[in-house]
């Protein structure tokens, strides 16, 4: 690792909050007022400010902010082989807070070809000018434990082990074909090592059939055999959070469960993990992380509110982290996206930007980089 590979000593998890002349835009286009060309020209411009605006910031690797999407997972799932977006679903629930009735569903054989995110990367690649560009996705975990079983038609997947065998080798082929769009640094978003984490969100699993120590292993699996389509001069990282939703969240509970798995068998090159509130429990968990292989990105600052942190308490979070594992193999970010979903946190623009840049300043302080 050096200073120029990711993830980077300042980094950012993917999503930004949209412009209010791109929420115009996707409203007027839901509305048939605004045709696609038209909806594709405001992202289009939307995405290249949004890009000077990170790399003037100072961060290293920008993101597209997610602009095209709706959601952080079902946008990028819907576009597999086999993978429908459904309206009328369930919908999540997450503290105090439900979100628009939508879900996907697995109808044929799930694979990757011709997926429109390569158009999307290949975009964002020709808008950066002095950073590297960062792909977010969900990781492989998320298609099955959304709906789970259910979800999955029988038909098509009598047996789950040639679902898991279906999206593993799907999630494969895409990082090859992002990989030969140029991308070298992308990203497993998932929320699902977290619900693992979480004693309430267990129960559930065994409510609904499934053994979360079964799913453990089969989602560590899924995830090692896509990695292993992994170039050598290609960085893959995966972020853990705890529910991203208009500020609020669905899952608690510390990584201790899922610790040794996620960071020392997984061969992740970093983990983006949340540490923005007691719901992520202590910094213990950190000493199963290879010694000198890999980084954590510390999820310190919170997207969730506006109100920026105390910088020495940062600091003395990063100190109290380094008990556990090496100051060299941490870096900084804020704890998730600031727009899971299109509606996005509470909090103004200008005071995500504002936390954006204390990051990188603190980052520089304890690292002498970003």
């Amino acid at each position: 690792m050096t200073a120029t590979t990711p993830p980077f000593r300042a980094d950012e998890v993917g999503s930004l909050l949209r412009p209010q002349r791109l929420k115009e835009a996707r409203a007027a286009f839901q509305a048939g007022t605004l045709d696609s060309a038209g909806l594709k020209n405001v992202e289009d411009e939307c995405i290249r400010e949004v890009v000077a605006k990170q790399e003037s910031t100072g961060l290293k690797a920008v993101t597209d902010g997610e602009f095209r999407r709706s959601w952080w997972h079902f946008d990028f799932l819907a576009g597999l082989d086999g993978v429908e977006l459904v309206s009328g679903a369930k919908a999540i629930q997450f503290a105090g807070i439900q979100t628009k009735s939508e879900s996907i569903a697995v109808t044929g054989k799930v694979g990757f070809s011709s997926h429109p995110m390569l158009e999307h990367f290949s975009f964002l690649k020709g808008a950066v000018k002095t950073a590297m560009p960062k792909l977010t996705i969900p990781s492989p975990s998320v298609l099955h434990f959304r709906g789970g079983r259910d979800a999955i038609s029988k038909e098509v997947y009598p047996d789950m082990d040639a679902f898991y065998a279906d999206t593993a080798e799907a999630y494969a082929q895409a990082v090859r074909s992002f990989y030969d769009a140029g991308c070298r640094y992308l990203q497993f978003d998932d929320t699902v090592w977290a619900y693992l984490c979480s004693e309430k969100e267990r129960a559930g699993i065994r409510e609904r059939g499934d053994d979360p120590e079964d799913l453990k292993k089969n989602y560590a699996a899924m995830i090692a055999h896509a990695l292993k389509a992994k170039p050598a001069d290609m960085t893959i990282t995966t972020h853990v959070c705890r529910g991203n939703f208009r500020s609020s969240w669905i899952s608690e509970g510390g990584y201790e469960p899922v610790a040794e798995v996620l960071l020392g068998e997984l061969p992740y090159d970093g983990y983006f993990l949340e540490y923005d509130s007691e719901r992520a429990g202590g910094f213990e968990p950190l000493r199963f992380l290879p010694k000198g292989k890999k980084r954590v990105v510390l999820g310190l600052v919170t997207s969730k509110f506006g109100e920026l942190e105390n910088k020495d308490g940062v600091l003395a979070r990063i100190e109290e982290a380094s008990k556990f594992a090496p100051l060299e193999q941490f870096c900084l970010s804020p704890q998730c996206g600031f727009a899971s979903t299109e509606e996005g946190n509470i909090l103004s623009e200008e005071e995500q930007w504002r936390k954006l840049s204390f990051i990188v300043d603190v980052a520089k302080e304890v690292w002498g980089e970003v």
